[in-house]
C-alpha cells in the first residue's frame, strides 16, 4: 500500500471556523442595523458605537496583560461586545457611562469567569441592565428619529406609549417601526436591518434558526393570548435584536436541539410577562439573563444518552 494509515486522536474532522471569523460575519451582520441607527440617530450614533467598541477593545486588553495570560484581542469578540452593547443604548446617552458599560462587560462578565466561551451569561445584555438600575433617566430617555437635523426632542418608545395606554393611532405605523423610523435604543429600532443580518448568519452557519424562530413564536403566540398588538410587540422594543443576536450567543445558550427549543420559549414567556404585568415596558434583556443563568440545568436535563446506555435517574446512580 502507498498509503500509510495514520492513527490520531479525535477530532477526526475538523471546520475551518475561528473564533476570528465567526466574530466578523456577526460584525457583517450588524452592519445593516449600525448604518440604519446613524441615519436616524445621525453621527452621535457612530461616536457611541466607537467608544463601546474601544472601551470593550481597550478593557481586554488591559485586562488580560494584568492578569498575565495571553492577550483576545485580535479574535474579534470586544469588538462583537462593543457593537451590542451600544445597540442596546440610547443615543443621548452620556460617552463615559457607555465607557463604563465596555468595562462591566469584558472585565466583570466576560474576563473575571475565565474569558471568551466561559462567561454564564451575555455580557452586554448584562452590561446594559447594570446601566439601567445605575443610570435609568440617562437610559430610557429617548431621542426623536433625524432630531440631530434641528432641536433635539425627547420622546417615549413604541413600547413605552403602549405601557403608557396610548391607542394605535398615537403609535408610530408599523411600516416606520419596520424601517426604523421611530425611537429606541440604537440597533433596536429597524427590524429590517436585523431579519437581514440573521438571514446572513443563517446561511452562514453562524447560528441555527431555532432560537430566534422559537423566542419569536413565542412572543407572538403570548402577545395575541393576552391581547395584546402582535405587530407592535414584534417589531418595537429589542426583541429582534436580542432573539437573534444575544439569545443565539455559543457560550450563554444550550447545546442540545430541545435545550435550545426550551431555552427560547422560555425567553419568549419571560419577555411577554415583563411587558405585560412589569413595570417595564420592556423585557428582553432580563429573560435572556435570567435563562442564560438556567443554561446549564437545561444542558444537563437535555443531554443526550450515549449509545446502548440506560438514562440516569438518580444522582445516586452516577
Amino acid at each position: 500500500m502507498e498509503e500509510k494509515l495514520v492513527v490520531s486522536s479525535s477530532p477526526h474532522i475538523r471546520s475551518g471556523a475561528t473564533t476570528r471569523k465567526i466574530m466578523l460575519d456577526v460584525i457583517l451582520a450588524l452592519v445593516p442595523a449600525a448604518i440604519v441607527s446613524v441615519i436616524v440617530f445621525g453621527p452621535r450614533a457612530l461616536m457611541i458605537m466607537a467608544v463601546t467598541i474601544l472601551s470593550c477593545v481597550l478593557s481586554e486588553y488591559i485586562c488580560r496583560r494584568v492578569m498575565k495570560r495571553e492577550n483576545t484581542i485580535g479574535d474579534l469578540s470586544a469588538v462583537v461586545t462593543g457593537l451590542l452593547l451600544a445597540f442596546n443604548l440610547p443615543v443621548s446617552i452620556h460617552p463615559l457611562m457607555a465607557a463604563f458599560g465596555g468595562m462591566i462587560a469584558i472585565v466583570v462578565v466576560k474576563q473575571m469567569f475565565g474569558g471568551i466561551g466561559q462567561n454564564f451569561v451575555n455580557p452586554a445584555l448584562t452590561a446594559r441592565i447594570i446601566l439601567m438600575n445605575s443610570f435609568p433617566t440617562p437610559m430610557t430617555t429617548w431621542t426623536q428619529p433625524r432630531s440631530y437635523l434641528g432641536d433635539a426632542v425627547t420622546t417615549a418608545s413604541p413600547l413605552g406609549l403602549l405601557k403608557q395606554g396610548a391607542s394605535a393611532d398615537q403609535l408610530p405605523s408599523l411600516m416606520n417601526m419596520f424601517v426604523g423610523n421611530t425611537a429606541g435604543c440604537l440597533g433596536e429600532t429597524c427590524a429590517l436591518a436585523l431579519i437581514l443580518g440573521g438571514i446572513y448568519l443563517v446561511v452562514r452557519k453562524v447560528i441555527s434558526p431555532v432560537i430566534p424562530l422559537c423566542y419569536i413564536g413565542t412572543a407572538a403566540v403570548l402577545s395575541l393570548c393576552m391581547g395584546r398588538n402582535v405587530w407592535i410587540d414584534l417589531l418595537s422594543g429589542g426583541l429582534m435584536l436580542g432573539a437573534i443576536f444575544m439569545a443565539t450567543d455559543y457560550a450563554t445558550s444550550p447545546i442540545t436541539l430541545k435545550g435550545q427549543v426550551i431555552f427560547a420559549i422560555g425567553c419568549g414567556v419571560i419577555t411577554m410577562l415583563i411587558r405585560n404585568f412589569g413595570s417595564l415596558p420592556e423585557g428582553v434583556s432580563y429573560s435572556i439573563v435570567v435563562m442564560n443563568i438556567l443554561v446549564p440545568l437545561i444542558d444537563s436535563a437535555t443531554r443526550p444518552v450515549a449509545f446502548g446506555k440506560e438514562p440516569v435517574k438518580d444522582e445516586a446512580q452516577r
